[in-house]
């Protein structure tokens, strides 16, 4: 489950100071309030400069393991390692953490500056270096000249803009962000998750993210942690979770997916997966015995329609359109096939189907992907 990061994340994380090094790491986690054991058995390590995604439906565990990791709560079993040391019974402000939360809990009677300094006062920093560190913390996100507003004078972005500063003025090794941007609409929240990936590259600051959202831990990750009732179901890329799921769960909670049922055929001297009369050749066939049923998965922008044409029936399935819905850039089809109803994602510029126009189906083999 520990995946390090393939080559090509690693190159987009920035170099590693030291390869072989995790900042933290969770082993053997297991959480029960009373009866209900919110994590199982949770193994977790976390890299130098990731955006690290804790990603899952509401009570997957994904906030009890951040709060674990923060040291708001303390594991019934197992320990948290920072840089190896084990700092498991060790309270909040001995780690060197900073955890942004839903809340922004930030000071009413104090003004942007004055909540952005409010740590380094405790830390008791002379004034020159606070001073320079909250500036260049507000430079950081895009606050010059809101020094002196009072937190009801700042919008919602703004608001988690001056919680992420006092945050990372504090230069912590890891910054723990628990579902910072759910009370934003939906036009702030996505200028938000681009200036947070753009920050946290600047920085170089691990993350650790929580979310229940998985647009936004897709745009953001380095690697995303997808948990259910409490255990990881996978670690992986965005690209590796949304193209190669490791389960039924895992294809429906990252986007949409259609979820088919293919037979294994002999086909041109090698193994294929034969789909309602379509034959789909290039799947990765290891282990399968021709005749055997596999699960398939089919994401919507995956599948192409067209007018019928005689001289392409054996290799197209046949469909009809039963509604389609126009959202702008692209159009979302519902096509009847045989037993199946496939969802279809294709651009605005695609041809318009009325409802009951008879199809042809075609499947891309090579973004379709058999299930474990």
């Amino acid at each position: 489950m520990n995946q390090r990061p393939a080559s090509g994340t690693e190159a987009a994380l920035g170099s590693y100071s030291r390869q072989d090094e995790t900042v933290v790491e969770a082993v053997n986690i297991t959480k029960r309030f009373g009866k209900v054991t919110a994590l199982n058995q949770i193994n977790l390590a976390v890299y130098p400069g990731e955006f690290l995604t804790l990603l899952g439906p509401s009570g997957c565990g994904k906030t009890t393991l951040l709060r674990i990791i923060a040291g708001f709560e303390t594991p019934t079993e197992g320990r948290v390692l920072l840089h190896g040391r084990d700092v498991t019974m060790l309270p909040p402000e001995k780690r060197p953490l900073n955890m942004v939360f839903q809340r922004y809990a930030l000071f009413p009677h104090l003004n942007v500056a004055e909540n952005v300094a409010f740590g380094l006062r405790l830390q008791r920093v002379n004034e020159l270096e606070l001073r320079e560190r909250v500036t260049q913390a507000l430079a950081l996100v895009r606050l010059e000249g809101f020094e002196t507003r009072l937190p009801h004078q700042v919008s919602g972005g703004q608001a988690q803009r001056v919680a992420l500063a006092r945050a990372l003025v504090n230069r912590p090794e890891v910054l723990l962000l628990d579902e910072p941007l759910s009370a934003l609409d939906r036009k702030v929240r996505l200028q938000m998750q681009d200036e947070l990936r753009q920050i946290q590259a600047a920085v170089g600051t691990t993350f650790i993210y929580v979310t229940h959202d998985q647009d936004e831990a897709m745009a953001m990750s380095t690697r995303v942690v997808l948990l259910r009732d409490g255990i990881i179901t996978q670690i992986a890329t965005p690209q590796e979770l949304y193209r190669a799921p490791a389960s039924e769960f895992a294809a429906n909670f990252i986007g949409d997916a259609n979820l088919l049922e293919g037979r294994v055929v002999e086909f041109e001297g090698g193994l294929a997966v034969e789909w309602c009369g379509q034959v789909l050749k290039n799947l990765a066939t290891t282990g399968k015995a021709a005749g055997s049923t596999v699960r398939l998965m089919v994401r919507p922008e995956a599948i192409r329609l067209a007018e019928p044409r005689p001289e392409q029936g054996a290799t197209c399935a046949q469909g009809v359109v039963e509604r389609s819905s126009f959202y702008g850039f692209y159009w979302i089809h519902r096509v009847r096939v045989g037993e199946h109803s496939l969802v279809v994602r294709e651009l605005g510029g695609a041809a318009v189907y009325s409802p009951g126009t008879r199809v042809q189906v075609s499947i891309d083999a090579g973004r379709a992907a058999i299930l474990p």
